[in-house]
């Protein structure tokens, strides 16, 4: 009789509870029934003792059911707690790898430009060097003062013409002009610096002959008394050169005339066709000169 008993009280108490309200109504109820419990045991002895051990039989079954249910919330609270305590951490580390990687490859590639600047000073050392032997080569040659005599002309002579052709050079004569002052100079004293003894004054200055035409002097027998100058400049070979040019460069057309004519233009000579025979020897020593 009494696990039967059991049995249909456990099943009718489980639904009943369920839930922690009930626990507690369960555990005041039994409290007040040991209460009346001991109260029958007081007042009614003759009862059989069968009553009183499945009441307690009872309450002890009620009381581990009870306390089974609470140890298994208990349990399910304690792997809820887990379950939530094991996925947190996992969810945290995911931002601290984004942050790390953009902080490495600033500092590398600002060192590598500053290495290319010691091959450039190599570089203007190789080319300075040999712009200096260019010109030792080049100040290695200088030209002669003194130029060989050509056209058949002895060195007094080809030194004249060399005063001639330079002084033209400086004032900015062509060389078609320069060639009408040398064939000039061959017919009116062949290149000779002339005094002439009819000036006794022309003597006191250096000369390589004299002449007797009137006052005429010096290269291009250039006389005083008509404006040319001085005796003493009519004697300087330099001079006397660049009054030729001068007056030569008055002449309006002298480019386009013939060497004789040009020569003609400012001569005023009373043989105006003798110049012509000189053109061929003129060029020839102006080119040797130039």
């Amino acid at each position: 009789m009494e696990p039967k008993e059991l049995s249909k009280l456990r099943g009718w108490l489980q639904p009943i509870f369920a839930t922690p309200a009930a626990r507690i109504g369960l555990v005041a109820g039994l409290a007040c029934c040991l209460g009346l419990a001991a109260a029958v045991e007081t007042r009614d002895a003759n009862q059989p003792a069968r009553a009183i051990t499945s009441v307690a039989a009872a309450e002890q079954a009620a009381a581990r059911a009870a306390a089974e249910r609470s140890l298994a919330e208990t349990q399910q609270r304690a792997s809820r707690s887990d379950a939530r305590d094991v996925l947190t951490p996992t969810e945290t580390p995911a931002p601290t790898p984004s942050a790390t990687t953009p902080t490495t490859p600033a500092a590398t590639p600002t060192k590598s430009p500053t290495r290319k600047q010691t091959p450039r000073k190599t570089t203007t050392k190789k080319a300075t060097a040999p712009a200096k032997t260019a010109t030792a080569t080049a100040t290695a040659k200088p030209k002669p003062t003194v130029v060989a005599p050509v056209a058949g002309l002895t060195q007094a002579q080809m030194n004249n013409a060399a005063t001639i052709v330079k002084t033209g050079v400086n004032m900015g004569i062509p060389e078609r002009g320069l060639i009408v002052a040398i064939a000039t100079a061959m017919q009116e004293s062949n290149l000779y610096n002339l005094a002439n003894t009819g000036l006794p004054e022309s003597l006191n200055y250096p000369n390589e002959g004299t002449g007797y035409d009137h006052d005429s002097v010096g290269l291009f027998q250039q006389r005083t008394s008509t404006g040319w100058g001085t005796v003493e400049e009519l004697m300087t070979p330099a001079i006397s050169a660049s009054k030729f040019f001068a007056a030569l460069q008055q002449v309006f057309g002298w480019q386009n005339m013939s060497i004789a004519g040009a020569a003609q233009a400012v001569q005023v000579s009373a043989f105006p066709d003798a110049y012509a025979q000189h053109e061929g020897a003129a060029t020839t020593v102006v080119e040797a000169l130039i």
